[in-house]
């Protein structure tokens, strides 16, 4: 299974840095792609490497604190909730949904990706 959630750091006691792999739709994934994409995780293989810059996935970081009492399965918890979210949002927002729609003069073509 691939990597969803990367620790990278724990600046302190109540704080982690971490890093999303999230997915990106296949027909979306172009404007995703950036060929000098590069990733926090010091660890990315040369396939991963790959399809990070081919937009397969798209890499989020966020430094995240947690109550002090917080338990390492409470911590966890949180960040599989937040990579859910965020997960959520790339696959159902599609910020391109209308692009290409162009009016020629007369009438309107519509484009859009999926």
């Amino acid at each position: 299974m691939a990597k969803q959630i990367i620790i990278l750091e724990r600046p302190d006691v109540n704080r982690f840095s971490v890093a999303y792999w999230l997915q990106v739709p296949v027909a979306r994934q172009a404007f995703y792609a950036n060929a000098a994409a590069t990733s926090h995780y010091i660890g990315i293989s040369a396939p991963e490497l790959s399809d990070l810059r081919a937009g397969v996935f798209v890499e989020q970081t966020q430094d995240i604190s947690f109550l002090s009492a917080a338990t390492i399965g409470q911590c966890q918890a949180q960040l599989v909730t937040e990579f859910a979210a965020r997960q959520s949002a790339i696959t159902n927002f599609n910020q391109w949904n209308r692009y290409g729609s162009f009016y020629d003069g007369a009438s309107w073509t519509a484009g859009g990706v999926a």
